[in-house]
């Protein structure tokens, strides 16, 4: 049986992130259990992926990093999205609706 591979598809992982972000700030270890809860388990993001992501979005201006505690009473930086995030997060979905369609339609074909 083949081994099931949760890797996510280059440039996906700013585009979840967005997505996480997108209802409410959330602490680099509650964005990446959002992340696996929305993919009812299957998505994981690890550490050494989520915080150079986090950083590069934060220099692209898409979301911005505030000092706050965490649920278990921890500093944290806790990220929001900025309205460029949300500009980006709406560019990235329709970007992806497309390849995805795209590559059904090929997928589909005998």
């Amino acid at each position: 049986m083949a081994k099931i591979k949760p890797d996510l598809v280059y440039g996906t992982l700013d585009m979840l992130i967005l997505k996480a972000l997108q209802l409410e700030p959330r602490h680099g270890l509650a964005i990446a259990d959002r992340i696996q809860q929305m993919s009812d388990e299957v998505l994981r993001v690890e550490q050494g992926s989520l915080y150079p992501a986090l950083y590069r979005l934060e220099a692209q201006g898409w979301i911005k990093a505030e000092e706050g505690i965490s649920e278990s009473n921890r500093k944290a930086r806790f990220y929001r999205l900025t309205a460029a995030g949300r500009k980006q997060l709406d560019a990235e979905t329709q970007h992806w609706s497309r390849i995805t369609a795209a590559i059904n339609q090929v997928l589909a074909q005998a």
